[in-house]
């Protein structure tokens, strides 16, 4: 497994998640460990301060698959955001605790059902609120 990448997180993320994580019980709870790991280990900015290639919540990500011609493009979501949308992924999945506060070019493994890794590259960040000037979200 490759070394995790540094991540950066703005502040109002940061708070924001802190309050989902606090909210959750049983399985929830439990889901949020992965995510509780990476807002552990993130520097954390003000939201004038986030780079514009950056992950934030919210933001719509292309990414890549090692050996692989596919691309995807998904909008990283709060779980109360998820409606079933193929191109939404909740932070408190795997691979959304994963990718948020990554940057262009950054590439993590991504756990596959079934079992096995991929390698993901984060190719463009699209939309980001923060870019935007959205901190509303």
């Amino acid at each position: 497994m490759t070394t995790r990448p540094a991540i950066t997180l703005s502040s109002l993320d940061l708070e924001r998640l802190e309050r989902l994580i606090g909210s959750l019980k049983g399985d929830g709870a439990r889901q949020a460990a992965g995510l509780q790991a990476e807002l552990d280990r993130a520097e954390v900015v003000e939201p004038k301060d986030v780079p514009a290639s950056l992950v934030t919540m919210n933001s719509r990500v292309r990414f890549s698959l090692e050996g692989s011609d596919e691309q995807f493009t998904q909008t990283l979501i709060y779980p109360k955001d998820v409606d079933g949308s193929a191109d939404r992924i909740s932070v408190l999945a795997p691979i959304g605790s994963a990718l948020l506060g990554l940057s262009v070019g950054d590439t993590i493994d991504w756990p596959r059902p079934g079992g096995g890794l991929s390698k993901v590259t984060i190719e463009e960040v699209v939309y980001q609120p923060e870019r935007e000037g959205a901190l509303h979200r």
